[in-house]
């Protein structure tokens, strides 16, 4: 769980539209840790933070003298920290395979984040249509278990949660034959944890 009102020994500064940050206070509800959770808004980040995270992007995790950034590395770093409920395969092979899908994600799809968010049109266009394209073609992928490549929730679904929460504020419509992508994705929003993990910003999406 998260406090405000007293600090613990863990605290996550969290940016309240940034779905990276997003990924981590999944995690951080998903596994009720007790974190003070610090709201962050882009461009005003208390000097602590803006010196601990050299690029200035996602969330920064504090624990007693451990800095961590990237919010990959925060999500895995507590998913061992707080070992239960595990988030994460307990076979060596399964968890590669988690690792690799968490990779192929940031790589095919987070990394358009800039373009897909940003102001100029026609790299945001061309984003969104690889993005809608993409989800359409593996939608099959997400009726094949309960959750994506597991009947378990885990990382993966804390990953891309937070970009399936914000496509109808990107303007992205999947077609009829994505329908299995927008059954996963409720799934996700109807989890009391991930509910818990919205800002107010970010409940304003939808």
């Amino acid at each position: 769980m998260t406090t405000r009102n007293r600090k613990p020994l863990m605290t996550l500064y969290s940016d309240v539209q940034c779905p990276f940050s997003h990924q981590a206070r999944i995690v951080v509800q998903e596994k009720q840790i007790e974190c003070q959770l610090v709201d962050l808004v882009d461009g005003h980040w208390p000097e602590e933070v803006a010196s601990a995270n050299p690029y200035a992007h996602g969330p920064t995790l504090f624990d007693r003298d451990i800095v961590i950034f990237h919010s990959r590395i925060i999500m895995e770093y507590l998913d061992e920290r707080f070992p239960h409920p595990s988030l994460m395969p307990n076979d060596p092979g399964a968890r590669a395979q988690m690792r690799l899908m968490l990779h192929r994600l940031e790589t095919d799809w987070f990394s358009m984040w800039p373009q897909l968010s940003g102001r100029d049109k026609a790299p945001a266009t061309k984003a969104k249509k690889t993005l809608r394209e993409d989800l359409t073609v593996l939608a099959p992928l997400f009726e094949q278990h309960e959750y994506l490549m597991s009947d378990e929730f885990s990382l993966i679904d804390c990953y891309i949660a937070p970009l399936l929460w914000r496509l109808p504020h990107l303007g992205i419509k999947l077609p009829d034959s994505a329908k299995a992508v927008e059954r996963y994705a409720q799934r996700i929003f109807n989890r009391d944890t991930f509910k818990a993990s919205l800002s107010s910003a970010e409940k304003g999406m939808r």
